[in-house]
């Protein structure tokens, strides 16, 4: 699916779409998605081992536009460059920002800034910018209607201002509807949930998918 105002693709961190509630509210084991491989994992234990913490690579599959590699291959380009880690007890660390958007710029050819202190209003200047934005919110906005749980430790794709100019749209790995996958926030909900960091990548050219 491509979203047809920011002519970027809407993709989810698990392999099917479809079951993402499932996994994210329902406890469904990922490793029964049905889809697995075509997460480039090699293994159905790997893919629901990691599947979770993969919502940046979805992003930057999505900021790459069509046909870009599969989320593990994405991933294992981060891990050559550090942008993931794992501690002594095999804890995934991650994603790491300077790495990851090191790993970008040489890799992949785009240009990836890393924003540790970003604003609401900066957001919106990166987007007039011509630039895309993943940032860092709560998982829970995907309820956006519900209290904010907190701020923090997931990736979205911001990608344009909401046709009034007042808000944001973006697309939520995690997203477990298609309006929640490519959702549109007033700025001050979307606040709620954000952390106040990120990193920003280029539009896709004129020509683009």
């Amino acid at each position: 699916m491509t979203c047809p105002a920011c002519r970027t693709p809407v993709h989810t961190q698990f392999a099917s779409p479809g079951l993402v509630q499932a996994i994210v509210e329902g406890g469904l084991d990922p490793a029964e998605d049905p889809r697995w491989p075509d997460s480039g994992a090699a293994s159905p234990a790997e893919y629901a081992r990691w599947a979770g913490h993969l919502c940046g690579m979805a992003c930057l599959r999505m900021a790459l536009g069509t046909g870009a590699p599969s989320q593990f291959a994405l991933r294992d380009g981060a891990l050559r460059y550090d942008a993931y880690t794992e501690d002594a007890d095999g804890v995934i660390k991650g994603l790491v920002y300077a790495p990851f958007a090191r790993y970008v710029s040489e890799v992949h050819g785009l240009d990836a800034v890393v924003h540790r202190h970003l604003s609401p209003a900066g957001i919106l200047d990166l987007l007039d910018e011509g630039r895309r934005v993943m940032t860092s919110v709560h998982f829970g906005i995907r309820h956006p209607d519900q209290p904010a749980p907190g701020r923090g430790g997931h990736l979205v794709l911001l990608t344009s201002r909401t046709a009034d100019g007042a808000g944001v749209h973006f697309h939520n790995p995690s997203g477990t509807t298609a309006t929640t996958r490519a959702a549109d926030l007033p700025l001050s909900v979307f606040e709620r949930f954000f952390a106040g960091r990120g990193v920003s990548l280029p539009g896709l050219p004129a020509t683009g998918a």
